[in-house]
């Protein structure tokens, strides 16, 4: 599903944010990303989504060459990928209803379908009852459980999650966790970065660590701490 084949990536100023890394992301995986600060998480999942390329190397996802894609199947690439933000991203004019309904209007879904599609994965997410609040009116929790929703309402194969919990207390974390575990069993593919340990120790799932820009451990069902 997702292929780094020796990727290197070095921003202005030889700034190296990435090293060498080579790692395969399999179809239906659950996997945490994780290391400190300027490890380079950010960077990797910014290379999925083909919003930057590699200096060196190769990124593939689902099949295809993100470095030799052309620039006008872009587009139809990231509505293949979900992506959920620390920071939600949500837009604040709009309810929590439109929010949501604007990502299947962008590509072009007709209003019945949008309609059945964001009322389901409203309900997934337990926020039937808060659908005509603006994001101002919702707790942190809730606003990234939309951001969730947004990124599911189309199905995409692929759920990218750059710190989903970072800025919420245990209670509400584990609830953000309960949702990315669902769509995993759904059937999506699921990259979560994060510092929170006691997620990651909590499901033993797969873990890619990164130092520096360095891959440091790959574990199968790993911790956030190797000798956790």
């Amino acid at each position: 599903m997702i292929s780094f084949n020796m990727v290197t990536k070095i921003y202005p100023h030889n700034i190296i944010s990435l090293r060498d890394i080579t790692v395969n992301i399999e179809k239906g995986e659950f996997v945490f990303l994780i290391g400190p600060t300027g490890s380079g998480k950010t960077t990797f999942l910014r290379l999925i989504y083909r919003e930057i390329k590699p200096t060196r190397g190769s990124v593939y996802v689902m099949g295809e060459n993100l470095a030799k894609m052309k620039e006008r199947k872009i587009p139809f690439l990231r509505r293949q990928i979900g992506f959920v933000f620390q920071d939600f991203k949500l837009l604040p004019y709009k309810t929590v209803y439109e929010n949501i309904a604007f990502a299947l209007e962008v590509i072009g879904y007709n209003p019945a379908e949008i309609n059945a599609r964001v009322n389901e994965i409203l309900e997934r997410v337990g926020l039937s009852h808060r659908k005509d609040l603006l994001p101002y009116q919702l707790s942190g929790g809730e606003r990234q459980r939309v951001a969730i929703a947004r990124a599911l309402v189309n199905d995409p194969p692929i759920l990218l999650a750059d710190e989903p919990t970072g800025n919420l207390d245990f209670e509400a974390a584990k609830n953000i966790l309960d949702l990315l575990v669902e769509a995993n069993l759904h059937g999506t593919t699921v990259l979560v970065a994060t510092h929170n340990r006691e997620i990651v120790n909590s499901l033993r799932k797969r873990v890619i660590a990164l130092k520096d820009g360095v891959l440091v451990r790959d574990d199968k069902e790993g911790t956030y701490d190797a000798q956790a």
